[in-house]
């Protein structure tokens, strides 16, 4: 590719995906979230299907459940069923059919909890009455990727399918049986700092949040096994590419070595991107389907959109949001955090997946930063985050981080004990 092709991809990545709301334009301090669920039959624990004849599928219950809610009905870009709630957001569907509440940008991570509590807890109660579990957890516990078949057949869907398939079964497993509960925050005045705070936090996001050491019924000997799937999906894609010297340029060398998935085939193998640019123009469009495909620790989307934490109980929402939001939010908590954390670690990550809290360092770590974190939401205020969803996130933290466990311990514990 020349000088002028990278410098124009960069530019684009500088203001498109690095640049957001800052403090004093639009509303800043903004959070949202995705929360997705992993339909099973209740008494069987096979998978739902979306729309079939035999069987329980989703769709007729959302149909159902969302008609009497005031839900509006609609297709995604995909062709997809897509649900747009009147308390804002939308419900779509994964390509395993698993389902992902999007939020709207809340202005406060306090709005955003009720928001979340609102619609997630009575769908779920929903559903249950109708035949489905509706699993918060990060990954399918029950069934293996050949009983959990690809739902949707989207091209990009199919694309991803293909390429992912010629370097091992970690692809089906992610497009259709993990699910994760993503926090997304802004930029705001101190971007740089804030993208290099929160990459390094992902480690531990992993560790506290585990929740998932099952998969098709057998302990797998990781608190995360939806983490060790990320592990070995794709390393050109996923991790964390970053560069305190030069983050927007190692983000754009991060995009240029992952192969194009949405692009034409080069003598049937998937190409990077940067020797494929060789070859061929890139419209905008492309450049941006390109970028979409891939998916580091965080992603840099015009705001930071953290993935690392697995799906966990609803009774438990306000920690990841009090834990990224009282490090990135509160400046005295910020600054704090970047003198705690190392430098961003892939190799951390990889430990925080397998071993969690139960790697001394990595539980001292977490410890000081839920901590960290706490005192940053009491410093935001209670129009912010309020007392009583601050107490929430404690007893998380008193439950679980302090004590070197995860939500995975209790799955363990009940496997065992059972």
């Amino acid at each position: 590719m020349t000088t002028s092709q990278r410098a124009m991809l960069a530019a684009d990545l500088a203001e498109r995906a690095f640049a957001g709301p800052i403090a004093g334009s639009l509303t800043p301090r903004r959070i949202g979230a995705e929360v997705e669920l992993i339909p099973v039959e209740l008494h069987t624990g096979q998978r739902c299907s979306i729309d079939a004849e035999e069987g329980i599928s989703t769709l007729p219950f959302l149909r159902r459940y969302g008609g009497r809610q005031g839900w509006g009905e609609s297709c995604t870009s995909k062709g997809t069923p897509c649900f747009t709630l009147p308390t804002g957001g939308t419900l779509t569907f994964e390509p395993g059919g698993q389902l992902e509440y999007s939020s709207p940008a809340c202005r406060s991570a306090s709005s955003l909890l009720a928001l979340l509590r609102s619609v997630v807890i009575p769908l779920r109660a929903a559903a249950a009455t109708e035949g489905i579990d509706l699993l918060a957890v990060g990954i399918d516990p029950l069934n293996s990727a050949e009983r959990a078949p690809m739902l949707i057949h989207a091209k990009r869907y199919q694309r991803m399918a293909d390429y992912l398939s010629r370097r091992g079964p970690a692809g089906a497993r992610m497009m259709r049986q993990t699910a994760a509960f993503q926090v997304s925050v802004d930029f705001d005045d101190e971007p740089w700092l804030r993208w290099r705070v929160l990459n390094a936090a992902t480690p531990y996001v992993v560790a506290i949040f585990a929740n998932s050491p099952i998969y098709a019924g057998e302990l797998t000997g990781h608190q995360s096994a939806r983490a060790d799937v990320w592990r070995n999906l794709d390393p050109a894609r996923t991790g964390i590419p970053y560069d305190e010297r030069a983050p927007v340029q190692a983000y754009l060398d991060f995009a240029l070595a992952a192969p194009a998935i949405l692009l034409p085939t080069m003598d049937g193998e998937y190409r990077p991107l940067g020797e494929w640019l060789t070859r061929a123009n890139l419209s905008a469009e492309e450049w941006q389907d390109h970028l979409s495909t891939l998916f580091p620790e965080v992603r840099p989307r015009g705001h930071l959109e953290l993935r690392s934490a697995d799906a966990i109980a609803p009774e438990w929402y306000a920690a990841p949001l009090a834990l990224i939001v009282g490090i990135l939010y509160d400046s005295r908590a910020l600054r704090a955090a970047a003198d705690l954390l190392p430098i961003p670690d892939l190799g951390l990550l990889e430990r925080a997946g397998r071993l969690g809290l139960h790697d001394s360092s990595i539980a001292r770590t977490a410890v000081d930063l839920f901590e960290l974190a706490l005192g940053g939401c009491a410093g935001l205020g209670s129009g912010y985050f309020h007392p009583a969803d601050i107490e929430q996130a404690r007893v998380y933290f008193e439950r679980f981080t302090r004590r070197s466990r995860a939500p995975a311990d209790d799955v363990i514990q009940d496997a065992i004990a059972a």
